[in-house]
């Protein structure tokens, strides 16, 4: 029974090895292919990632998904993330996916606020909708896009949702006005003023026992202990 176990194992790392013995052949495959496009290639929890420049974009796509060897053929997502405090504020993350090598692989590159990124339209016709959450959620906009509009807020919608300067209460809120017989669009008012809870203690004043927090609030005169943190600081 041991023996079986054992060669279970040895042949499950067999074919770990040999997996990862491929996708590197294949990253030193990409990597002479497309040394003229690449800024950077490293993996990433298995996942081979490469950076390339902003306008070869489209090139790099088209090779990875027509490449008989590559042959990443389906575009699973097109998303972006904000770095406020980077020159390139944006870094728009392409991830493809290869159903006959069972593997997938990140595309990354870079933009400026002002900038316009190629549209991988052209290469992935399932990036359209992908691409038009980018531009509603980050601001980025993309070249010779068809349809290039907002997709999951209103037309009307001040700013992007997820741009990290974006604040949390937005710019304004909509109700139905019951004078005007519609939906207007007013100025965020906020009842009160945004407050902390540290939730230490949820079930202050139900009990005699001082929970953490309790410290903060008045002591009652009557039917309270202290706790054992107190009576450890008073030694």
């Amino acid at each position: 029974m041991t023996d079986q176990t054992e060669n279970k194992d040895n042949v499950v790392h067999d074919a770990d090895s040999c997996l990862q013995a491929s996708r590197d052949e294949l990253a030193q495959y990409i990597a002479i292919n497309l040394k003229d496009y690449l800024v950077s290639r490293e993996w990433q929890k298995d996942e081979l990632c490469l950076t390339v420049q902003r306008n070869d974009i489209c090139l790099v796509l088209k090779f990875l998904r027509d490449d008989a060897r590559c042959r990443f053929t389906q575009l699973m997502n097109v998303t972006a993330v904000d770095y406020p405090d980077h020159t390139e504020r944006f870094t728009i993350v392409y991830n493809l996916l290869s159903m006959s090598n069972n593997d997938r692989i990140r595309i990354k590159t870079t933009a400026r606020e002002n900038d316009i990124v190629p549209s991988a339209t052209a290469v992935f016709s399932s990036a359209g909708w992908m691409e038009r959450e980018v531009f509603d959620m980050f601001g980025v906009a993309f070249a010779n896009h068809a349809d290039l509009r907002r997709i999951l807020t209103d037309y009307g919608f001040d700013g992007h949702p997820l741009r990290k300067d974006f604040p949390l209460t937005g710019y304004v809120e909509l109700r139905y006005s019951e004078e005007e017989k519609r939906v207007v669009y007013e100025p965020v008012q906020l009842v009160q003023d945004f407050r902390s809870f540290d939730n230490l203690s949820p079930w202050e004043g139900m009990t005699d026992i001082q929970l953490p927090g309790d410290e903060k609030g008045v002591k009652p005169e009557f039917g309270w202990t202290p706790s054992k943190v107190e009576l450890a600081d008073k030694e």
